[in-house]
């Protein structure tokens, strides 16, 4: 008979309602016993919603790593705070599922799988878009070399408008970044993950912070007050890789442009290509003759499907809590995120200085 799992949220805030917590409270073996937010009225509904009636709530994450009763816990909190409250939560003796980025700077993030080595205990980030219908379905056709050796590739994350008002996502000190580290960060390890590459060489970068100086701003969200806007409104890099292989990453928050996408990839082999800008497409030459192929995904392969398919966020946690039920590595593994958070830090560093960053 499988154990019940029993969880601890820490960060009450839109990540957690709108991810963690109704993922959780599907899974039959996993009960959701402790909540925490620095904001009290946050974990009380957080409780009320997903927890029963013995949930117990804390103001203090600390506390709610003392609970002997948690063996999981889930960060969901700024990127400042991410390092802080894994470590703690790994030296209490938890598992530990961390939001993405990894940690604000890539020395937390390298911290952080110190103490997971250290105590033995499972880490992972929460790298989501890995779980999509179309990006599993493409995992495979990579694994099975389709597309040969992948030299090339883009990771997408533009949006045209759509800045994040509410929160911290504005405020530099505690988030480390915009757009880069908020959603570039996503499609970056998706295409890490594609090409099952993780060796940067040089990374060349540059931010601008330009749209975010406007008043009055159209925007779906709200308009944004500019002496807040103290991160980059996009961002872009320029990555080789030990191997040869190039991957040029962008992202915004707010550009002009028409070509947006966000949290997907573009692949170039040596014996076919495959991108995600419209569908999922696999592309190439047989028999002579080039070819484009559309792949039929079914409602699955649907953005934010609410049918009886497993959704992204779903498959993510379901897939996590087995990892520590049955003792497997976790399908994101922190080394893994340890990498992108090196050339997203690489990123902003280069466009500081203007110049490369070289990796040893």
């Amino acid at each position: 008979m499988t154990r019940t799992i029993q969880v601890g949220i820490i960060g009450c805030g839109g990540i957690a309602f709108g991810k963690h917590l109704p993922s959780l409270s599907k899974l039959n073996h996993v009960k959701i016993v402790a909540f925490c937010d620095i904001d009290r009225e946050k974990a009380e509904r957080a409780a009320k919603e997903y927890g029963g009636e013995d949930a117990v709530i804390y103001e203090d994450y600390s506390q709610l790593i003392e609970q002997s009763s948690v063996e999981v816990v889930h960060v969901c909190t700024p990127n400042n705070s991410h390092a802080e409250i894994s470590i703690a939560a790994l030296h209490g003796g938890k598992h530990v599922m961390c939001e993405k980025p990894m940690a604000k700077t890539a020395e937390e993030a390298k911290a952080m799988i110190d103490a997971a080595e250290k105590c033995n205990k499972k880490l992972t980030i929460g790298y989501n878009n890995r779980f999509r219908t179309d990006s599993q379905y493409l995992k495979k056709v990579c694994q099975r070399g389709d597309l040969g050796h992948i030299y090339f590739a883009k990771a997408h994350a533009i949006r045209r408008r759509a800045v994040p008002t509410w929160g911290v996502f504005l405020d530099e000190e505690k988030q480390g970044g915009g757009p880069l580290i908020d959603i570039g960060t996503h499609a970056l390890d998706l295409t890490l993950w594609m090409m099952d590459n993780y060796e940067p060489k040089s990374v060349m970068g540059t931010t601008h912070h330009l749209l975010g100086k406007k008043k009055d701003a159209a925007n779906p969200w709200g308009t944004w007050n500019p002496n807040e806007f103290t991160v980059e409104d996009a961002a872009f890099g320029f990555i080789t890789m030990k191997n040869g292989a190039t991957i040029i990453l962008e992202s915004s928050w707010a550009l002009n442009s028409l070509d947006v996408d966000e949290a997907k990839c573009s692949l170039s082999g040596t014996e076919g290509g495959a991108d995600m800008k419209d569908g999922l497409r696999l592309h190439g030459e047989d028999l002579g003759e080039l070819y484009t192929k559309q792949v039929d995904l079914g409602p699955g392969g649907v953005a934010f499907y609410d049918g009886n398919t497993e959704s992204d966020a779903e498959l993510e946690a379901r897939l996590w809590i087995e990892s520590i039920i049955n003792e497997k590595e976790a399908t994101v593994q922190p080394k893994e995120a340890l990498v992108v958070t090196q050339i997203l830090e690489a990123i902003y560093q280069s466009a500081k200085t203007g110049k490369a960053v070289y990796f040893d």
